[in-house]
């Protein structure tokens, strides 16, 4: 298997939203699973682990051959309990319009019901209000990433 046919299998992966695909063709095991980071470990039976750095969109390639790693947290722990999170999945965005200044910014004073962001989904563009009154210690996400239900937003104190 040439890596070409590997980065198309991480295309179609990504193409159609799948989480994991598992490839198991005699010598060569190959599972593929769609992570947060962009991390890529492709090696088989017969050769050794050849890191690879694809976009964050693209998922994670990691081989069977290839240690286990430990089961990480989906999300770090957050040490604050007023925690805004995404009510949906889609793509987040901090501005109204690429040209425009974010709604809020680290150090900004916000009242509950204050616009935070944008969540796009399915073409519709879902306002994220905080849900507390207090300062913006922590935006945990980036413009235009790609957000998961119940996944943490911004932390305020």
């Amino acid at each position: 298997m040439e890596i070409q046919d590997i980065l198309s299998l991480v295309k179609a992966v990504a193409d159609h939203s799948l989480t994991e695909l598992k490839l198991d063709d005699g010598n060569i095991k190959l599972t593929l699973k769609r992570e947060e980071k962009p991390a890529v470990v492709v090696s088989t039976a017969s050769q050794p682990a050849a890191p690879v750095i694809l976009p964050a969109a693209v998922p994670a390639v990691s081989a069977a051959a290839a240690p286990e790693a430990p089961a990480q947290e989906a999300h770090p722990s957050i040490d604050s309990d007023k925690v805004v999170t995404s009510p949906l999945v889609g793509t987040f965005y901090s501005a109204p319009s690429p040209d425009a200044d974010e709604f809020v910014k680290v150090g900004d004073t916000v009242k509950k019901g204050q616009v935070l962001g944008i969540i796009e989904a399915m073409k519709l563009m879902n306002e994220i209000e905080s849900e507390y009154d207090g300062i913006v210690e922590a935006i945990l996400v980036n413009n235009e990433d790609v957000v998961e239900f119940g996944q943490p937003l911004f932390r305020i104190r």
